[in-house]
């Protein structure tokens, strides 16, 4: 019998580097495709979460851009002329000419940043933002890992439904037997034969259906994996390890802080709040240090032009204040400062918006998880009733109309069952989810 290795439950605390461990190669395939070695996959391959990865790095590049800023800026420019009409300054009331024919220099300048609010808010919040880049890849992989779990049971109802047609399959068989062979006998008429005869196609029919249907979710599976779609995909489970995986704690309490989504409004605040500081900054002046050599060179033809030159240099400090800027900086501020309370109101609708979905989805949960055990002794009864009626049919005490009916109830039954375990596992998964405990 196949197994789930990765089983949900395990799925959901394990961490990241245990899933690193068995993440496979880029451009590789599962040969067990378990749901541990699909999700496994699916955060190596996703092209969400490879795309949430680069967005990590293109973010810290930026921000190493802008932190370049606090280092010395250094330029070398180089220039030659020939001047037809030589440049000349009046020195005493006469015009001296202050160049010759031909002309070249060299300059190498410097600028060192003292202290700049635009560099300073880059310092500040360089943290914060890689920080908000890493919980954006955080709820990405979240999102991955959801997607993934719910694909793969999806799957996986599909074959247990195909399961159960195959056992209903089966009994109508044995039902068309027994029924064909009563009439040969002259117990009964045709008609328990013929009824017999529907039931098996219609079965048939519904398995045909039920195939068509896993080649779609298998696609969508491979899908939400970033799997390729030519590629086999062996599906492997262990149907005697799913109902331990429904069992779900349901004493937990709901943590804010747990959700990615509240983390990455913690740091909006604390961006928010650093840019509101920035705006209150531009009231203070900016300060850079400045140098530059300056090499020189003038001759009146080209050959000798760099045989001699006339250096310069300087050094010097520039003070920015801007004085008046038309009460822009005061509306800048005040802007910020409402950002700043638009956040708050974003996490106290963010808490109601979070109580409410563990409400319903520990609700979802309970109704569900009472819904599956019901129809587990449901199930149960069914079974004993088909094979009472089975048995008093072959006596000649029951109608064949009671033995279809008997089958009907029990295979209503078992898919109702298979499907009940499907929306328990989705539910637990939701319910997780609403508790920020799903792990990747």
């Amino acid at each position: 019998m196949n197994r789930i290795t990765g089983a949900l439950s395990a799925l959901i605390v394990a961490g990241a580097a245990a899933f690193a461990q068995d993440a496979p190669g880029a451009g590789d395939v599962l040969t067990e495709g378990t749901l541990r070695n699909c999700v496994a996959y699916a955060l190596a391959h996703q092209p969400a979460i490879q795309q949430s990865l680069l967005d990590q790095k293109i973010t810290d590049r930026i921000i190493n851009g802008r932190l370049a800023d606090w280092l010395p800026q250094v330029t070398l420019g180089i220039s030659a002329q020939h001047y037809y009409q030589v440049p000349v300054s009046i020195v005493g009331g006469s015009p001296i000419p202050v160049s010759l024919t031909n002309a070249s220099t060299g300059t190498l300048a410097a600028t060192q940043t003292i202290f700049s609010r635009d560099v300073l808010l880059a310092a500040t919040t360089a943290g914060d933002l890689r920080e908000e880049s890493r919980r954006r890849t955080a709820g990405t992989s979240i999102d991955v890992v959801v997607g993934v779990t719910k694909a793969f049971y999806a799957d996986l109802l599909t074959r247990q439904q195909i399961t159960v047609l195959d056992d209903d399959i089966l009994r109508l068989s044995q039902s068309l037997k027994d029924a064909y062979n009563q009439y040969q006998s002259g117990i009964v008429d045709k008609t328990d034969y013929m009824r017999a005869t529907v039931s098996l196609n219609n079965a048939k029919a519904e398995r045909r259906q039920n195939e068509e249907l896993l080649k779609a979710r298998e696609a969508f599976l491979k899908q939400q994996m970033g799997y390729p779609a030519s590629a086999d995909l062996p599906v492997v489970y262990d149907t005697s390890r799913i109902e331990p995986e429904t069992m779900l704690d349901t004493t937990q309490t709901l943590e804010y802080g747990r959700r990615v989504e509240y983390q990455l409004l913690e740091v909006e605040e604390r961006l928010a709040e650093a840019n509101l500081s920035y705006n209150q900054w531009s009231f203070l002046p900016s300060l850079s240090a400045f140098g530059a050599y300056t090499m020189n060179y003038q001759a009146t033809s080209i050959p000798p032009l760099y045989t001699r030159d006339y250096p310069s240099s300087f050094v010097g400090l520039q003070l920015s204040f801007p004085v008046f800027l038309g009460g822009k900086r005061l509306f800048d501020i005040s802007r910020a400062g409402l950002e700043v309370r638009r956040l708050e109101y974003d996490v106290t609708a963010f808490r109601n918006g979070a109580d409410a979905e563990y409400a319903q989805a520990m609700a979802d949960y309970k109704s569900n998880l009472n819904t599956y055990r019901v129809l587990t002794t449901n199930l149960a009864l069914a079974e004993e009733v088909y094979a009472t009626v089975q048995l008093q049919y072959r006596a000649g005490t029951k109608t064949y109309l009671e033995v279809i009916s008997a089958e009907t109830d029990l295979r209503t039954a078992q898919v109702n069952r298979t499907n009940a375990l499907y929306q328990l596992l989705s539910s637990k998964l939701d319910v997780q989810r609403a508790l920020g405990t799903i792990q990747y």
